[in-house]
C-alpha cells in the first residue's frame, strides 16, 4: 500500500547520521536486536539525522518527565526483517502489518521514514527510565494506536491519564518542528517526506541513510 506521501519529492540535504547522547533514555535491550535484526556489525540503531537529534533534544527540555527512544535509524535489512518477523507471527493480519510497517523499499524514491534517520519511536518515562502508561504497546496495531483514540476519556479515569500523556509528548515534539504519524501514537518525523507531506513542503530533506 502507496503511503499518500511517497510522492513527495527527496533532496537529501547531507546531513550525517549522529548517535543519541547518554543524556537521553534509550529502550533497553533494543527490542529488535532481541528479535535477532540483521544490523550491521559496530552500528547502533540509536542514531538520528543531526537536525533530528538537535530537535530532540529542545523537546526534552519542554516536557517535566523524560522522553525514552524506543527505535530510532533502521536500515532497510532491518525493516525487511521485521517485516517478514510480522507476517510469520500466529495468526498475522496481513493488512495490519502493512499498516504498521511501511515498505522496506530500496527504490531511492520511497525510502522507509526510520531508514532515513528521520523518525522516531518513542514514549514518556519517569526519572527511573520506567515507561509511563500510554494507553497501548508502541507498535500496537488497531485503533488502540491511534493517538486519538482515548480523546472521549472522562476526566480521573485511567484512560483520560493516558490521552494526557500522548498529549503531551505530541505537543513537545510539535513545538520544535516534528510531525507524527496520523495513525501511531509513538512515531514522529522530521525532513521525511511524511513531515513534508505534512506540513506542505515542497520536499524531503532526507533520503535512506547509508550506515555509518
Amino acid at each position: 500500500m502507496q503511503r499518500p506521501w511517497q510522492t513527495i519529492e527527496i533532496r537529501d540535504c547531507g546531513e550525517p547520521l549522529v548517535s543519541l547522547p547518554s543524556s537521553l533514555f534509550r529502550w533497553n535491550p533494543h527490542p529488535y536486536a532481541v528479535l535477532g535484526a540483521p544490523y550491521p556489525a559496530g552500528t547502533s540503531p540509536f542514531q538520528l539525522r543531526q537536525a533530528v537529534l538537535l530537535r530532540l533534544l529542545k523537546a526534552q527540555t519542554l516536557l517535566p518527565c523524560r522522553l525514552l527512544i524506543f527505535d530510532a535509524w533502521r536500515p532497510i535489512a532491518v525493516q525487511k526483517y521485521m517485516v517478514e518477523w510480522s507476517l510469520a507471527q500466529p495468526g498475522a493480519d496481513p493488512a495490519a502489518v502493512d499498516a504498521l510497517w511501511a515498505p522496506p523499499s530500496s527504490d531511492p524514491l520511497t525510502p522507509p521514514p526510520h531508514s532515513t534517520g528521520s523518525a522516531v519511536d518513542l514514549c514518556l518515562a519517569g526519572p527511573d527510565a520506567e515507561p509511563l502508561e500510554m494507553g497501548g504497546p508502541i507498535d500496537s496495531t488497531g485503533a488502540i494506536a491511534e493517538p486519538n483514540h482515548f480523546c472521549s476519556a472522562a476526566a480521573g479515569t485511567k484512560e483520560y491519564q493516558w490521552h494526557s500523556n500522548r498529549q503531551l509528548l505530541a505537543r513537545a515534539m510539535a513545538r520544535v518542528g516534528f510531525c507524527q504519524h496520523p495513525h501511531e501514537w509513538w512515531h514522529f518525523s522530521y525532513g521525511d517526506q511524511m513531515w513534508a507531506w505534512h506540513c506542505g513542503k515542497p520536499r524531503a530533506l532526507y533520503a535512506a541513510a547509508a550506515c555509518p
